[in-house]
């Protein structure tokens, strides 16, 4: 049976030392993050996850969740009892608002609890993760009445909540949609129609479940423009905050998915559901899309936690599995064979695995201080600042980070060799899982476009531009050292790579928009392999002045700068074959006509 340990002491190093948190005290939420309370939130959220997720994460995923005939769903043996320990304390409460019963931490002690819930038991993550995003929406765009109605119940979670997007004819066209929201005399909308693919949809973790439902309203356009939010509670909840009776929408199936069995991905059939406007009418989209960068983000985390957890089986594995000899002579004369860790084809998926992991790891978390300093830095320049870096970093983490935690994911299933297609062993499960996060909140060749569509124009070119001259400080500051410039260099002709690219864009993507489209997903991975190397950058600057200082960890961050070197090596050369492809245009790609593909009889 797999196992999983919380990356404590990285997360610790990343959160402390790298981005020295506890520096941030003047802003709000942070006053009391000092390097004791991160350890503690870290430290105890581990355990937590490791003793209490990562045992039902397995049995979980074979059981799956049952519909039952009146529409209902139980979640897997242990999940309920588990949900239970993560409300009473209050994990899902970190960086909540306090004015809502939250703690008010920040965002980044709230990302680095995603990933070790995710890490072990995603399908679980998925349930309070949801709501967080339905948290997050309303916030933003809810009135006061539903802000006190809902929020303090869905931040305790005694509550959860959902996202209701896609319809059976449509999934990224929102415009397309057909769920109705026909108003009635006392305020509030009756919404018919069905959607699908909702990802806890139906439950019985919860007493009630909020639904936050695009649908349109009489003679509103027909496309994104004519799309409301409305919030639409499973039971209606009476003026005393108690529940009241019902509401009409109900689980028509359970989705039979490749993954996450333990999660109810529903199809949900609205039926003249009782339901609110959420802020504007035919703004529905824009609100909807708070939710959803929240999630991008969360997504991002998984394609993290997939690769890790599988990163950590798969050396354990590894040290234990005897085949064969070490290329240089027997590791272990006594033995009959050697363990497979000293074979380099071996060492060189666990070692892309590792430097992705710590690299991805610190993106994640960088980014969530991002988020953070958007709402809460000191001054509005440096809010905006904050908020434009992250705008163009999320389709980055979600895209280019679930992808390659995909592949991270099943090179660990290679390790494994036959044992690895085997399901007691679970390597296959986090293949399987780590599959939906390349395709859910938007399928990584949209987070591509969005990001090469329009990030990379925002405010005239101002994200790019400024994420160019951070990189290049940092290379700069970096140069002339004996340990970290060789690093530099090596990422300095990455990120020259990337401006070249990008150069490619703006002289031929205005005549011709398919070039753009056909270099889109390649743009996306030379960014996401500048901006982990950026990281190790950082990363080794702190390691090697701890070594300079005598640290006692001398292990840990000697490993640190040779997986940096590591990262240099066998990652950032890719950047230069990626520009290669995407300069080629799309000629070739939009060639050939639909008939060409058919396969002759």
């Amino acid at each position: 049976m797999p196992t999983y340990t919380a990356p404590t002491r990285d997360t610790r190093f990343i959160v402390n030392e790298v981005l020295e948190l506890a520096g941030y005290g003047n802003l709000p939420g942070f006053e009391m993050v000092s390097p004791d309370v991160t350890d503690a939130v870290i430290n105890e959220g581990g355990k937590f996850c490791a003793e209490v997720l990562a045992p039902l994460n397995l049995p979980g995923d074979q059981e799956g969740c049952t519909r039952h005939p009146d529409g209902s769903v139980t979640t897997p043996k242990g999940f309920k009892e588990a949900f239970d320990q993560f409300r009473e304390a209050g994990w899902g409460t970190l960086s909540a608002p306090e004015e809502f019963g939250g703690q008010g931490l920040p965002h980044v002690l709230g990302m680095v609890m995603e990933e070790f819930i995710s890490s072990s038991n995603q399908a679980f993550g998925m349930y309070p993760g949801l709501t967080n995003g339905a948290v997050s929406a309303l916030i933003a765009k809810g009135s006061p009445e539903q802000k006190e109605k809902y929020l303090p119940k869905m931040i305790s979670n005694e509550w959860t909540g959902t996202m209701n997007l896609t319809e059976p004819h449509c999934g990224t066209d929102l415009g397309m949609i057909r769920t109705r929201a026909e108003p009635q005399a006392d305020g509030s909308y009756a919404i018919t129609g069905t959607k699908i693919f909702i990802s806890a949809g139906e439950h019985d973790l919860s007493e009630n479940i909020i639904h936050l439902v695009l649908a349109k309203t009489p003679g509103a356009p027909d496309s994104t423009k004519g799309i409301s939010l409305f919030v639409v509670p499973k039971f209606l909840v009476n003026d005393d905050g108690s529940l009241g009776e019902r509401n009409g929408v109900m689980c028509g199936s359970i989705e039979h998915k490749m993954g996450i069995h333990a999660n109810a991905t529903c199809v949900l059939n609205y039926d003249g559901a009782k339901g609110w406007l959420v802020g504007e009418e035919n703004k529905g989209l824009a609100a909807m899309f708070i939710m959803m960068n929240a999630a991008r983000l969360g997504v991002g985390i998984q394609g993290l936690s997939m690769a890790e957890v599988s990163y950590q089986n798969a050396v354990t594995y590894a040290l234990d599995r005897r085949q064969g000899r070490a290329l240089t002579g027997p590791a272990d004369p006594q033995a009959q064979a050697d363990p497979i860790f000293v074979h380099p084809d071996v060492r060189r998926m666990l070692m892309d695995a590792k430097a992705f992991t710590e690299g991805m790891r610190m993106l994640c978390i960088w980014g969530a201080l991002l988020v953070d300093l958007s709402h809460k830095a000191q001054t509005e320049e440096e809010r905006a600042e904050a908020d434009l870096m992250i705008s163009l970093l999320t389709p980055v983490i979600k895209g280019y980070g679930t992808d390659k935690g995909y592949e991270v994911a099943t090179n660990m299933q290679q390790v494994f060799g036959g044992h690895g297609y085997i399901e007691e062993w679970g390597m296959s499960q986090f293949v399987r899982d780590a599959r939906i996060a390349q395709i859910y909140e938007g399928t990584n060749g949209v987070q591509a476009m969005d990001l090469c569509g329009r990030k990379l124009a925002q405010g005239g070119g101002a994200a790019i531009q400024a994420y160019f001259k951070a990189i290049g400080e940092d290379i700069a500051a970096a140069k002339g050292d004996e340990i970290l410039g060789p690093l530099a260099e090596a990422l300095e002709k990455a990120l020259g790579q990337q401006q070249a690219a990008t150069m490619w864009f703006m002289q031929n993507a205005m005549a011709n928009p398919n070039h753009l489209g056909a270099g889109a997903h390649h743009y996306m991975h030379i960014m996401g392999i500048v901006s982990l190397g950026w990281m190790w950058l950082r990363m080794s600057k702190v390691a090697q002045a701890a070594l300079a200082a005598g640290t006692e960890d001398k292990a840990f961050y000697e490993a640190k700068l040779t997986t940096a070197r590591y990262y240099m090596d066998r990652f950032l050369p890719d950047a230069g074959a990626l520009r290669r492809k995407l300069e080629t245009g799309s000629d070739s790609m939009m060639a050939l006509g639909a008939e060409a593909f058919a396969t002759a009889a």
